[in-house]
């Protein structure tokens, strides 16, 4: 029985140290994705702040701005574009909604991203834009690719409509996880000003033919759990200007809005807890299977072998066997009678 046994255990042995890297390097990269529909939530404070009064034209300091991102997939839209596509695809209908100290709106701009599910790479396609602008994304935004690297990205900024590189700054602890650090400043940028504007009655179109101008910069800030490639923490210290026209004379600079942008506390406790669990997920497809598989298929093997080699070896007489012909057996001292 040993010899057919050990050919089962060869073929058992066999079959997982070829499933080690099918898991890691076919598998992997088709069961890991962004489900179309998934939804979420992020709120972000910068206390303090300073913000512009409208009916003064002055900036005034204020304990506190609120920002709420939402991203909600539409599973609809990522539907109709995967059928010419031809891959898969999530649609995030975003919005970022800015309120001041008194809960009255500073402004609300929404985004249309649309990305490849496995890569996060942008997938154009109609409807990409930015407060109902359309665009043309290039690199990321709001999440990296699984595996994230230790390198620069692209990182498309909103507020510009462009990509620039959002740079690596080394490996850090946040939380209990180990996460890479990035970091991008985008330099003082003309940009438009936003669709709905915080004073009843005031259209972008209204300001802009008076000839003031809207300007921004940031250093944007990433704290990155690289497995999942979700972000576990984002800052940014944010400035806004209304420059020169009519509504400020004498080319005249005043700051619209200014502060250090943090997520939420509770909010980084949320996103840790939850990252933690996918962290498992994908390590499960990419780590612990494969390098399983490959262990007990180096186990099954040895013993395969093990068994072969006990099947070949050749059988000897016992001590005390009668040889044939009712002779004495080897080693009997006593001679024939």
């Amino acid at each position: 029985m040993r010899r057919p046994a050990s050919l089962v255990l060869l073929a058992l042995a066999v079959f997982l140290t070829a499933l080690s890297p099918l898991m890691r390097w076919y598998a992997f990269p088709r069961l890991a994705k962004i489900p179309p529909g998934q939804y979420q939530d992020m709120v972000l404070e910068a206390k303090p702040a300073t913000l512009l009064n409208y009916g003064t034209m002055k900036a005034e300091q204020v304990p506190q701005v609120t920002i709420v991102q939402t991203l909600k997939g539409n599973v609809a839209a990522s539907d109709r574009i995967e059928q010419s596509a031809g891959r898969d695809v999530v649609v995030w209908d975003a919005l970022s909604y800015v309120v001041g100290p008194d809960g009255k709106m500073v402004s609300e701009v929404p985004e249309r991203y649309i990305f490849d599910a496995h890569s996060q790479e942008p997938v154009h396609a109609t409807g990409e834009s930015v407060d109902g602008d359309p665009v043309r994304r290039e690199g990321i935004e709001y999440k990296w690719p699984f595996l994230t690297e230790k390198r620069d990205y692209a990182y498309f900024d909103a507020q510009t409509r462009t990509s620039a590189p959002i740079h690596y700054k080394g490996t850090r602890t946040f939380r209990g996880l180990d996460v890479y650090y990035f970091e991008q400043t985008i330099p003082w940028a003309k940009v438009a000003l936003p669709k709905k504007m915080p004073v009843k009655g005031v259209t972008p179109q209204a300001v802009a033919k008076l000839g003031t101008t809207r300007w921004y910069t940031t250093q944007r800030m990433f704290w990155v759990e690289p497995v999942t490639g979700a972000p576990v923490n984002g800052e940014e210290i944010h400035k806004e200007e209304l420059r020169g026209g009519d509504l400020l004379p004498g080319g005249r600079t005043v700051t619209a809005f200014a502060g250090h942008v943090q997520m939420r506390a509770d909010y980084v406790d949320a996103t840790v807890s939850l990252v933690r669990s996918q962290r498992t997920l994908v390590l499960l497809l990419t780590r612990y299977l494969p390098w399983g598989f490959l262990a007990l298929g180096a186990a099954l093997l040895a013993l395969s072998l093990h068994l072969e080699a006990r099947s070949r070896r050749p059988r000897t007489a016992r001590a005390g066997r009668p040889a044939p012909g009712g002779g004495a057996v080897s080693g009997d001292p006593s001679p024939p009678l």
